[in-house]
């Protein structure tokens, strides 16, 4: 019997992504700007397939040639005449892999497999019109992809590098010490890693050589930084056109929403998104990146590329996101208000001015109805752009997903509580966790200063500042051409993630800040209260992300949330309290208790000295420091008092399955105006999505670029 935490359950919730009120709000210039930045944002959307696992681009493309065949309605007739109790499995998996873009969950990284027997499930493509029409063709691709479809080899059960996990961010050959080797090249070469992927084969000399491919539409690799190098004594080749036919997709349709681009800002956005999307270079996107933060408070906001780096195991390489929204004025009106005062806010920060930025540049930070989110998975809020000099030097935008935050189920299960703490938790969850996004973003990721010691000797801080923890001077920091990612690499994503949740807790405690977000008096005493609620049993439930067998975690958020819960924990004084219990049917579950009274006195203390040093080891470069002090916290083992290893064991017994989202597709008309497409909230919603948003050649290119670097995997 397959374990449950490999398999979506039939009754996962599936939510609507509601956007038709933004979008009603919007004239027909804007509609089709936002329509063709879709399109753009789709297209490479694609590509997290490509990113996810060596068999997700077929599966993708079985998927679509079945239910592109006839309509689901029919579809499912036929099969439940063969298999009536599994055409619902059958369907939830569908759903579960477009949602995902790919076979492992975007959050945890672990593989789901289909919950019905893999017979049954060959029976359901047998019935299909597909099969009906080409049955040569349909066999071809369930025999490439049905085995590794159910396959739960150890490896393949979650995503890692060499014996960890599966990743196609390298060849199936490569380890550690090859993407340890490979970065050493990449920094001499002074070339980004976010939009790369690493290839090693072995000569005939037996030697290995590796390929660093860019994503690109070009391919023919003409002048820097493409070419063969050695470095040393070891073969490297630096190459483009990744993802080719996607990357000319997004290009193309970015140049069709230049026409309707509202000023000089967005145009010259697009231009750079265009040549980085055509040529492969950073430094394009980059420059795109700093027309995108000057492009202040549009009313269709956007971002597309190679963002976030938490899938790849080394830390390094963005997976694909694009996203287009439509702002909601009322919320970004609190937001700007955050914004205003942020400058005083941020000297509330438990760290001297040293440690902050010499001056702080004010961003943009609006509330957002998404239209379209290209990814394997969907935010609450976002902190962008990823580069730390543009971060420094020219500054970033926040944005808060509001149709993220708002859209629930009904009955979602409320786990690991009180039943009058499940009460309060019920009811302010969504303006508690709204205010937790807020500082998370803007003050968390936004605040800090990098220590650089320049080219020319020269420092951007003052070389007699004091280290905050040891009281000496500072002794480490980041060499011209180091960044936080590439410093840090496999724990960069989940220490930041873990440094914004703590300043998020440490400021919600303000309650100017909550007035600004409309929480006053009682009101505001118990928004605070379920924000440090809501950490604390995040943190329990964390333990679901915590892989035992490899001694790794799979998700950044959920390890930096328990990392939180066992701070607090450990500042002891009955702040965190943890029971086990028993329910009704006699399994084992457990209560998380958090005392109100003191959350102000031992919690603030508590988080402000872990913040300090987190903040100290961030800005000093210290990762030896880091990886210690933060290692300590994320050990999961039975030598604690709640013995966390056997209480995952009761974490995964409750465990409830994450919600799906259904989005919406836009068309243009005959009339050439843009119409808005909207779908139910159900398992064929999401597949129907999926279908109308792309066309036959798309699907026919995905199994194309499969093919291409199928041997690698």
């Amino acid at each position: 019997m397959t374990d449950s935490q490999f398999l979506i359950p039939n009754s996962a919730p599936i939510v609507n992504l509601d956007c038709k009120s933004a979008w009603n709000g919007l004239n027909d210039k804007e509609k089709k700007y936002a329509h063709f930045l879709s399109r753009a944002s789709w297209s490479g959307g694609l590509i997290c397939l490509l990113q996810c696992s060596p068999e997700s681009p077929i599966i993708f493309y079985l998927l679509q040639k079945l239910f592109r065949a006839q309509p689901v309605k029919e579809f499912g007739e036929a099969a439940k005449k063969i298999c009536p109790e599994d055409w619902e499995a059958f369907m939830t998996y569908a759903a579960a892999f477009y949602a995902n873009l790919g076979n492992y969950k975007s959050f945890g990284d672990t593989k789901f497999v289909p919950n019905l027997p893999k017979e049954s499930f060959k029976k359901i493509v047998w019935a299909s019109a597909a099969y009906g029409k080409d049955s040569t063709t349909i066999e071809k691709i369930w025999n490439a992809c049905g085995d590794n479809m159910y396959s739960l080899e150890p490896v393949q059960k979650q995503m890692g590098l060499g014996d960890k996990g599966i990743s196609t961010y390298f060849s199936g050959n490569c380890t550690l010490e090859d993407a340890e080797l490979a970065q050493k090249f990449l920094n001499e070469k002074k070339i980004s890693p976010y939009n790369t992927r690493l290839f090693k084969t072995i000569g005939d000399d037996e030697k290995p050589m590796y390929e660093v491919r860019l994503a690109a539409s070009d391919s023919a690799g003409e002048g820097a930084p493409f070419g063969d190098f050695k470095f040393d004594g070891i073969n490297f080749k630096v190459t483009q056109g990744d993802y080719g036919y996607l990357m000319s997709k997004a290009a193309e349709n970015l140049n069709k929403a230049k026409e309707f681009a509202a000023n000089e800002n967005q145009s010259k956005m697009i231009d750079g998104y265009i040549e980085s999307f055509t040529t492969g270079s950073i430094d394009a996107h980059k420059e795109g990146s700093r027309n995108w933060i000057k492009d202040k408070g549009p009313i269709v906001e956007n971002y597309i590329g190679f963002i976030e780096s938490y899938r790849d195991p080394y830390g390094v390489r963005g997976e694909w996101e694009g996203f287009v929204s439509i702002v909601n004025k009322a919320m970004s009106a609190k937001f700007s208000n955050l914004v205003d005062q942020s400058e005083t806010l941020l000297s509330l920060l438990p760290w001297t001015a040293d440690y902050e930025k010499d001056h702080f540049l004010k961003p943009d930070f609006t509330s957002l109805d998404v239209l379209s989110f290209a990814s394997s998975g969907i935010p609450a809020g976002i902190n962008i752009p990823n580069y730390d000099d543009i971060r420094q030097d020219d500054g970033f935008k926040n944005v808060s997903l509001g149709n993220v935050l708002s859209a629930h189920s009904k009955g979602d299960k409320i786990t690991f509580l009180t039943e009058e703490d499940k009460k309060l938790f019920s009811s302010l969850k969504a303006s508690a966790f709204e205010v937790q996004v807020g500082l998370h973003e803007l003050l968390g990721h936004g605040s800090g200063k990098l220590f650089i010691k320049n080219k020319d000797g020269s420092f951007n801080f003052d070389p007699e500042v004091k280290n905050l923890i040891t009281g000496e001077k500072i002794s480490t920091w980041y060499l011209e051409g180091e960044t936080w990612d590439t410093k840090f690499s496999t724990m960069a994503s989940t220490y930041e993630e873990c440094r914004a949740e703590c300043v998020g807790l440490y400021l919600c405690l303000n309650r100017d800040i909550l007035k600004i977000f409309g929480h006053e008096g009682e009101g505001a005493d118990n928004i605070l209260y379920i924000n440090w609620l809501n950490m604390v049993r995040a943190g329990l439930l964390g333990l679901e992300f915590y892989t035992p067998e490899t001694e790794t975690w799979r998700q950044a958020h959920m390890q930096a949330r328990h990392v939180i819960l066992r701070v607090l924990l450990e500042a002891g004084q009955g702040l965190v309290t943890i029971t086990r219990t028993t329910d009704e049917d006699g399994q084992p579950n457990a209560i998380i208790t958090l005392d109100h009274s003191k959350i102000e006195t031992v919690g603030k203390e508590a988080i402000g000295t872990f913040l300090r040093n987190l903040q100290v080891y961030k800005s000093t470069g210290d990762f030896v420091g880091a990886k210690a002090y933060y290692g300590q916290y994320s050990a999961v083992n039975d030598d604690t008092p709640e013995k966390f290893l056997n209480l995952r064991e009761v974490v995964m017994l409750q465990k409830q399955p994450r919600r799906m989202f259904v989005q919406v597709n836009t068309k243009l008309s005959e009339g050439g105006s843009v119409e808005l497409c909207e779908y139910e909230a159900t398992a064929t919603g999401i597949v129907e999505s999926f279908i109308d948003r792309f066309s036959e050649a798309y699907e026919s290119n995905v199994y194309d670029l499969w093919q291409k670097d199928k041997q690698h995997f």
